[in-house]
């Protein structure tokens, strides 16, 4: 099964790096490939905020949507993804965000995934893994846009 993980250092607090992963109604306009995202339920479990969420992912003329329940758990600064419906057998990630001072973090993403389909799998695989290192890229880009304008 594939898996995919990136960990970078970042300019900005842990807080701040949640809040704007956390944000996911913003992903359409900066994130790659995000055609669409919609929140279809919100709730608190165990004080953590869950949040249901169709994301729509456009490659070229090929679009899939998909279903994830997020669980953004603040105290302990992690964003864990769980796979609900879509293209996919298995889909989960997990966003971490560890402090390194006041100014600063580690920001660590992993994604554990199977395609359903093994047709797909094999076009799209490499592709994926380019997509995943670009959304990396992107959560980065976003964060000295919106916070640098903050500043």
């Amino acid at each position: 099964m594939p898996k995919f993980a990136i960990e970078r250092r970042v300019p900005y607090s842990a807080e701040r790096m949640f809040d704007l992963v956390a944000d996911c109604e913003a992903y359409p306009r900066f994130l790659p490939h995000c055609a669409g995202l919609a929140v279809t339920g919100r709730g608190v479990e165990d004080g953590k905020e869950v949040l249901v969420a169709d994301m729509t992912v456009a490659y070229g003329p090929a679009r899939e949507t998909f279903t994830t329940r997020d669980v953004l758990d603040r105290e302990r600064l992690t964003i864990d993804v769980t796979y609900l419906d879509g293209p996919f057998r298995h889909f989960d990630s997990r966003w971490q965000f560890e402090p390194v001072d006041e100014d600063s973090s580690v920001v660590r993403f992993a994604v554990d995934y199977e395609i359903r389909s093994r047709v797909l799998a094999a076009l799209a695989g490499p592709v994926i893994e380019r997509s995943f290192r670009k959304f990396a890229e992107a959560f980065e880009a976003r964060a000295d846009d919106v916070y640098a304008r903050a500043a």
